[in-house]
């Protein structure tokens, strides 16, 4: 717990410092709004499949959609890894922008989990590495080229029990997460942002779960000195295929 709230006071001391030291702060309002779905393969393989609509909401338009899957192993109770894929599809990054075309990432990803529980709180330590192939672009057209960087992230995000009955149950969400940018497009913008999540998850039945949550995401933008400071509203369906599996 200590270190929990250690975590979170560097990290809000980091934003609060950045945001000080800005030219300008653009602030966004989105929703993001997922189906996320696992399948087990093994007693210790799964395969996890994401589709993420994000959008602004004022006004409405189109921010990004989002396809992820990924091979996770749980090694033991306390360590679980993943290696995976991501596609991003980015319409703007300004709803006042409305631009003919949009910009593809091709995204590769391995993370590294350590899980513990402590007083009844589960605690997940996530480092995740990120190779990122960026289609370039003019204002009017997308080039045959691509930028390419990798990306750091640490979250460290703990999960509580806050209701439960039979196979129903209701549990808190808290997680901060840190990202860094490295590559040579990415010299002014190294720390890439922060983002702070809490939400609430109502499982139906181990298999079926709906979380509503808030994220506070600071990131900084590739000019060093401007930033996006967005409120999101993340809305997800949980869906675990419940299939028997073979020891």
């Amino acid at each position: 717990m200590k270190f929990f709230r250690f975590f979170l006071f560097w990290a809000f001391l980091g934003q609060f410092s950045l945001a000080q030291s800005t030219k300008k702060v653009e602030h966004q309002t989105l929703t993001w709004i997922r189906y996320y779905n696992i399948f087990p393969l093994s007693e210790k393989w799964s395969l996890h499949s994401e589709l993420d609509n994000r959008s602004f909401i004022n006004p409405v338009h189109e921010n990004v959609f989002v396809f992820r899957t990924q091979g996770r192993y749980r090694t033991n109770k306390n360590i679980e890894s993943g290696f995976g894929f991501a596609y991003f599809n980015v319409n703007t990054q300004n709803p006042a922008n409305d631009p003919e075309f949009s910009v593809p990432e091709y995204r590769g990803q391995q993370d590294i989990t350590f899980i513990n529980d402590i007083a009844k709180i589960t605690f997940h330590n996530r480092f995740q590495l990120e190779e990122r192939f960026i289609q370039k672009s003019t204002k009017t057209e997308l080039l045959n080229d691509f930028s390419f960087s990798f990306r750091f992230r640490y979250r460290l995000q703990s999960t509580f029990t806050l209701w439960e009955k039979e196979k129903r149950s209701l549990k808190g969400t808290i997680s901060d997460e840190v990202l860094f940018n490295h590559g040579k497009d990415n010299k002014k913008n190294t720390f890439d942002q922060n983002r702070f999540y809490t939400g609430l998850r109502y499982h139906f039945n181990p298999n079926i779960g709906l979380e509503l949550g808030y994220l506070k995401n600071f990131q900084r933008r590739s000019s060093g000195v401007d930033f996006y400071d967005r409120d999101i509203i993340r809305f997800t369906v949980y869906h675990r295929i419940n299939r028997k599996i073979k020891s």
